[in-house]
């Protein structure tokens, strides 16, 4: 339709919304669909978090606020990248968005000219390479192997590098792979980027909290100091604290690059919203008691799906170390027949399948970028993911 801009021809539908969604619409036709196919948390937002935010309404904190966020929430925002991450910010040098994917979306709308390149970890998350399209940037990509655990090589990174990079987005625990980098594969990675002065830094630290067993998270400029003049940290509230509908994420850079993104959103957004922002005050300032729980519930839940997967025919899946994911193999199944009659020719057909013969909605490795292989969230109960994982090895068993 002529109406409408060009750049949209660029951009793709979310591959994991739009699995979620046909989840929801065949639940809504009375069928038994068991979704682990979202990206949320299924613990509430701890009690201190939402008596924060009832307290700030009853303050009347229901103003704007300014642009880049409250004092207190930026402050609160320095304090923690200077206590979990070892990281120097001034409160100035810090801004608050509506979700990490606002804070993305404005550091690449300020940054990115045409023709400029982004290197997207393959597998990545879907809207990297759509929101580079959209702010006019190329995605380009470099591959983490599920040989080296979804982690990306220095010869890799190095080999996806050119004279038009301008950023390499690190997100680590990994959405979709759960891979995390320790301090010594992280450090290989930073040891490429110092050869290459003109390429920054995008982390997206999302999942840092939800690491397991004695792993240790570590952040690019914490690693390499000096990276620090050209790295953006970007971390947020959603999934450490269960606040993903409260649409808060965080971000601290140098001074230019936090005043053009300040001047970004200024235009399109404004300051988020005041609630939410007291709400994060008291999550990144008070007590931290329920991160234990939370942890402790994952990687159980973890330790059961990768068990129950790599016991189903076909599948391999390796054992992350972080976030709440699993991207285990689907490719000894291609090929095959379903029950439907239908020939899995890719994972897309896989896990169309998997929805509608035994109603267990997961999201396809290509949608990531590397397939072929299949996303599954265990953010949800023991119970849910027991019955999930028994209906995909029914599934897989009866392949053909």
């Amino acid at each position: 339709m002529a109406f409408l801009a060009d750049a949209l021809k660029r951009v793709k539908p979310s591959a994991t919304i739009t699995l979620t969604q046909k989840a929801r619409d065949l639940k809504a036709t009375g069928k038994d669909v068991i979704s682990l196919s979202v990206g949320e948390p299924d613990f509430d937002t701890p009690d201190n978090i939402k008596n924060a935010a009832i307290e700030a309404i009853r303050r009347g904190e229901t103003k704007y606020t300014p642009v880049a966020g409250i004092p207190e929430l930026r402050q609160a925002v320095a304090a923690k990248f200077k206590r979990e991450n070892g990281l120097d910010y001034k409160w100035q040098n810090t801004i608050v968005s509506t979700g990490g994917k606002h804070v993305i979306y404005n550091a690449l709308l300020a940054t990115l000219n045409p023709g400029d390149e982004v290197i997207c970890v393959a597998p990545y998350w879907v809207s990297y390479p759509e929101m580079v399209a959209l702010c006019g940037g190329v995605a380009t990509f470099a591959t983490a192997y599920q040989k080296d655990d979804f982690k990306l090589q220095p010869e890799e990174l190095e080999r996806a590098i050119t004279p038009k990079t301008k950023w390499v987005i690190l997100n680590s625990p990994s959405n979709p792979s759960g891979a995390a980098y320790t301090h010594a594969e992280m450090k290989a990675l930073t040891d490429v980027l110092m050869k290459h002065p003109h390429v920054w830094v995008l982390t997206d630290d999302m999942y840092e909290h939800l690491v397991y067993g004695d792993f240790t998270f570590v952040t690019p400029a914490q690693v390499e100091p000096n990276l620090y003049d050209r790295t953006l940290t970007m971390n947020g509230v959603s999934k450490a604290y269960a606040m993903t509908g409260w649409r808060i994420g965080y971000a601290a850079g140098p001074d230019h690059l936090i005043k053009a993104m300040d001047m970004v959103q200024g235009q399109q957004t404004s300051g988020t919203s005041a609630i939410s922002q007291w709400a994060a005050v008291e999550a990144l300032n008070g007590t931290q008691e329920h991160l234990p729980k939370f942890k402790k519930a994952f990687e159980r839940r973890r330790d059961l799906v990768v068990s129950m997967l790599n016991q189903t025919r076909g599948l391999k899946c390796p054992k992350p170390e972080g976030a709440f994911y699993v991207y285990p193999s689907v490719a000894e199944l291609m090929g095959k027949t379903a029950p439907s009659g239908k020939k899995l020719e890719t994972d897309e057909d896989f896990v169309l399948e998997l929805l509608n013969t035994e109603g267990v909605a997961a999201v396809h490795g290509s949608s990531f970028g590397l397939g072929p292989n299949m996303r599954i969230s265990y953010a949800t109960s023991d119970e849910k993911l027991e019955e999930a994982c028994k209906r995909i090895q029914r599934f897989c068993a009866e392949l053909r």
